[in-house]
């Protein structure tokens, strides 16, 4: 089933269980009258919280469950459809469960973290929605083993033009080879471009010392320029592949442990809960 297919799967399911299970918690919120007022201790207080409890359980499943592929609980486009959906119910399921009231406490916290695991969700959703198409875009029938094969084999024939230039493009040329990187730090994947790049720099030296080239020289000088071009494009698809697997990955630095760190607080909250009951 294609990427596109997931929000829409089985014909808009989840969305349609997502905004049914909305639409009876605001109404239940709106008839619910309390003598003491709304709050997270009434019974419907504790009726939301016990079901915005359940999904949040639920949800955090899905990590587990999205691995097992063999597992006859449902396909797993059907559980990230519902993982989108039903995670997103949890902004209005916990809002009126804690009836619009937050503090400096451990249940404000939970609330929090609930919030930055849904919004950083939705950036997952996003990610894993456009940047597969946006990768097949860049490499077309390539890969970026065969990106990175080319570009050594542009390498080795540029240093063969070089020979019969002078030692400043010779320079240029091995630095070149010697010094471009792809992928490096986490930053520098991120950013998916080097504003130093030594490929860069060897292509416009090479362009400018040429001018004062003459005959043979010349001619060898823009077959290399044009090698070096050739070698700028492919460096850049690499580095754009590389990108957008790391912007890919990222958001799960920030989801699964924060995740985890709602759990935690979330059981924190519960036992506190009925501590004090």
């Amino acid at each position: 089933m294609a990427h596109q297919s997931i929000l829409a799967y089985a014909r808009y399911r989840y969305l349609k269980i997502a905004t049914a299970a909305v639409v009876v918690a605001i109404a239940a919120y709106a008839w619910d009258r309390p003598p003491n007022g709304r709050y997270g201790g009434t019974w419907l207080g504790y009726t939301l919280g016990t079901v915005g409890a359940l999904l949040i359980f639920w949800l955090l499943y899905f990590g587990v469950r999205k691995r097992r592929y063999a597992s006859n609980a449902g396909m797993v486009q059907g559980w990230l459809s519902a993982h989108c959906y039903l995670g997103t119910t949890l902004i209005v399921i916990v809002t009126l469960h804690a009836a619009f009231k937050f503090g400096w406490n451990v249940h404000t916290l939970a609330y929090v973290l609930m919030l930055v695991v849904i919004f950083s969700g939705f950036y997952g959703v996003y990610a894993y929605l456009r940047f597969p198409r946006v990768m097949t875009d860049n490499l077309g029938d390539d890969t970026l083993q065969m990106l990175l094969i080319r570009i050594a084999d542009l390498d080795r024939q540029s240093r063969q033009l070089a020979l019969s230039l002078p030692d400043s493009i010779n320079r240029l040329v091995l630095a070149s080879a010697q010094g471009t990187r792809i992928g490096g730090t986490w930053w520098r994947q991120l950013r998916g471009r080097d504003p130093h790049c030594p490929t860069t720099a060897a292509s416009n030296g090479v362009q400018i010392i040429g001018r004062k080239l003459a005959g043979e020289q010349a001619k060898t000088n823009h077959q290399l320029y044009a090698q070096l071009l050739k070698k700028q494009e492919l460096v850049a698809r690499a580095r754009r592949d590389v990108q957008l697997k790391s912007w890919l990955d990222v958001w799960l630095y920030i989801h699964v442990p924060l995740s985890i760190a709602l759990l935690v607080t979330l059981i924190v909250h519960i036992v506190s809960v009925f501590f004090y009951w």
